[in-house]
């Protein structure tokens, strides 16, 4: 490998200088349209948002940043940005289930490029020497995440630290993930499959911090060969799927060239690809005809530079704006909770749907007696809600070669009464995992069949979520991509990637209920949920409203800090939700309140009902208390008064189940027998809300 000179560090991906004018762009005006563009992300909390947020995030900060500095240009305000790098990690939302050191190098690149030292990263960053594995559950054979892990390689070169202490584990991780043909990618060569553009620049990267040998000629060869007829670049020759191509490719391809010494294969036609990306409002998009967002934007402009052409950028013709969607005026806003409880009181279901007004409840893993139970109570009580099946497929691995295995890749939505097939995988065993196309065709196709769609989750490694739904939007797959969860307040925040998506696969809340009751998870039923535009709240709406990208996910709660959180498709459906806010807001509304108090009369057939009496019959009533997110009880609401029967106030019983670990409560209620001789009559509950000591009153009639 040639020495590492001067000139060699300021040509590499990520050992680049702090100098704003290294950019070849010096014309102010020249890059007016650009930094007009960047200029619409910032925010009053001192850093950049994706366009449709209010809050902003590490990584369109990092990308403004970065595209500024390609431009020749100091960003506005560079103190303040600085200290919002450095004090916002995705982590400080809420702490991440394991490190992801993308976020650290994209907070160290970024200060850099600010001039600032970064002194405060050193200490941390040099606890850590190896790569960290991937947690099992979710990749089987638990591989570490190639580009964040040598995300810490980056870091240590461009803050000065000594990279001998990452050699031992880091040189036998990186050697082992070349392929034979010299690209890299997340699994070891030994597993088989191919390359990924996006970790084969990460290896070649580290290859030269940690001084480890090149197959420059092969790699060459492969990076050209990545390149499509339309002058983009894909992730490998040839993919089995989702080898569309895009910017973050292109760009990762034209700057692994630029390091080995290589040219592209067809200069004019990438050149004119690039071209083509540039939109009306002064960005640049993923895609051709795709929304602008500032990601996209950075890798442009670099993937410009590394093509020697980022001076094109002034004369460039802009795609014509979009013509905003006009949409029809009888719309009306539907909502939807995915994945809420299937399991535990049917009775308070559908008061929780009742009280808060849900027009659509997905019964997570429901039993078809369950789902049966649910809906004639919906109907016995004229409350309008409609039941769906809405399941997460435990024990369904999914194999990309090169990228691993993968668990959380089967959330199902459909009908509670077609027939979408099996499930793939068994709870609780070691299902065989299944390639991508036998999953599309095993699964896949009989849930469409039963006019069911797939949600996706959740996924950490970007190459293996890029290439996934890619291929859904090219050939359908994913049909809706989730961002506030139960466990992660927004899957947004720790995978900003998912923007990328935005316009062309819709966003929802998943509620990923967890827990026996619905009762004790109405925290989350309560913060966040799903909402459509269609004239009727039918299924065939709710798909309708999928393809047109009529969804919003919206979350207002404790989590969110009290503010309004929104993800949808596109600004004309987020300004006609915004219009219609009265219409479905849940928070300081007197017509949509938690209910505070649960009183249920049991029998002994009442099969899904805690408490149930073997004969005879029971009052059962749970009062609300905050919940913890894994749908246990945490801290009491409001208190139990008074219970009355036929006017005359009773004595009940108070009942309390530990959980296992014996930490807390798992379940609390009162029970009063009612007495043989009555067969029919009232019951009222009287409870006190904690916090503003008012009263309110619960009454349902019984009969035996």
């Amino acid at each position: 490998m040639p020495a590492l000179t001067r000139r060699a560090l300021l040509k590499s991906a990520a050992i680049v200088s702090a100098a704003w004018g290294f950019s070849r762009l010096r014309a102010a005006e020249s890059a007016a349209a650009v930094t007009n563009y960047l200029a619409t992300h910032a925010r009053g909390d001192g850093g950049y948002a994706f366009a449709d947020q209010q809050r902003s995030h590490l990584t369109p900060t990092y990308a403004v940043i970065g595209a500024y500095r390609l431009l020749g240009q100091m960003p506005p305000n560079p103190a303040a940005l600085a200290n919002y790098v450095r004090t916002h990690h995705p982590r400080e939302l809420k702490k991440l289930e394991q490190e992801r050191r993308i976020f650290e190098f994209q907070q160290v690149q970024a200060l850099v490029w600010l001039g600032d030292p970064a002194a405060e990263f050193r200490g941390r960053l040099e606890t850590w020497t190896a790569p960290l594995g991937y947690l099992k559950q979710y990749e089987q054979h638990g591989y570490p995440i190639f580009q964040s892990e040598l995300g810490l390689v980056q870091c240590r070169a461009l803050l000065g630290l000594s990279v001998e202490p990452l050699k031992p584990a880091f040189s036998d991780y990186v050697t082992a993930r070349r392929r034979a043909n010299g690209s890299f990618n997340n699994t070891p060569a030994a597993d088989g499959g191919d390359g990924h553009v996006i970790n084969t620049l990460w290896g070649l990267q580290a290859s030269r911090v940690l001084a480890l040998p090149e197959a420059r000629a092969e790699t060459v060869a492969w990076l050209r060969a990545c390149q499509l007829p339309s002058g983009g670049f894909t992730y490998q020759p040839s993919p089995m799927f989702g080898g569309v191509d895009d910017v973050a490719y292109t760009r990762a391809a034209l700057k692994a060239l630029t390091l080995l010494g290589g040219e592209v294969a067809n200069r004019d036609a990438c050149l004119a690809w690039l071209r083509s990306l540039a939109n009306a409002d002064g960005g640049f998009a993923d895609r051709p005809g795709w929304l602008s967002n500032p990601l996209a934007t950075y890798y442009a402009l670099d993937a410009f530079e590394w093509l020697g052409e980022l001076k094109s950028v002034a004369t460039l013709k802009r795609r014509a704006p979009q013509r905003k969607t006009e949409l029809p005026r009888n719309l009306k806003v539907w909502s939807m909770q995915i994945e809420s409880h299937g399991t535990g009181s049917p009775a308070e279901a559908v008061a929780l749907a009742s009280a808060l007004r849900i027009d659509w409840w997905g019964a997570k893993n429901a039993r078809p007696e369950w789902l049966a139970r649910v809906r004639a109570l919906a109907a016995e009580q004229k409350v309008p809600v409609q039941f769906f099946r809405a399941n997460e497929e435990y024990g369904t691995w999914v194999e990309v070669p090169g990228l691993g295995t993968y668990s959380h890749t089967s959330d199902v939505i459909a009908p509670a009464d077609t027939d979408i097939g099996p499930s793939l995988g068994i709870r609780g065993e070691s299902s065989p995992p299944v390639s991508w196309p036998e999953f599309r065709k095993r699964r896949l196709e009989p849930l469409q069949q039963g006019r069911g769609r797939l949600v996706w989750q959740f996924g950490e490694n970007e190459e293996l979520v890029r290439a996934l739904l890619d291929d859904s939007v090219e050939r359908g797959g994913f049909a809706a991509i989730s961002t506030f969860h139960f466990g992660n307040p927004d899957f947004m925040n720790s995978e900003p990637f998912l923007h990328r998506w935005r316009g062309q696969i819709p966003s929802i809340g998943l509620q990923d209920a967890h827990g026996s009751e619905p009762w004790w998870f109405a925290d989350q039923t309560t913060g966040y949920r799903t909402l459509f535009l269609a004239t009727e709240p039918t299924w065939d709406a709710w798909l309708n409203a999928l393809k047109q990208h009529w969804v919003v996910a919206v979350r207002h709660d404790d989590v969110s800090r009290g503010e309004t959180w929104m993800h949808s498709g596109s600004d004309e459906v987020s300004e006609f939700v915004r219009a219609r806010e009265s219409e479905w807001r849940w928070w300081g509304n007197a017509q949509v309140e938690r209910p505070l108090v649960s009183l249920v009369a049991l029998r002994p057939g009442d099969e899904f009902e805690v408490g149930r009496p073997a004969q005879g019959m029971v009052l059962r009533v749970r009062c609300a208390w905050k919940n913890t997110p894994q749908g246990m009880p945490q801290t009491p609401l409001a208190e139990l008064v008074k219970l009355m029967v036929d006017g005359s106030e009773v004595t009940p019983t108070l009942v309390e189940r530990k959980r296992p670990n014996g930490s807390g409560l798992a379940d609390r209620y009162h029970f009063f027998a009612i007495p043989e001789n009555v067969t029919g009559g009232t019951a009222t509950v009287v409870v006190r809300e904690l916090a503003t000591k008012r009263e309110l009153t619960r009454t349902v009639r019984f009969q035996r």
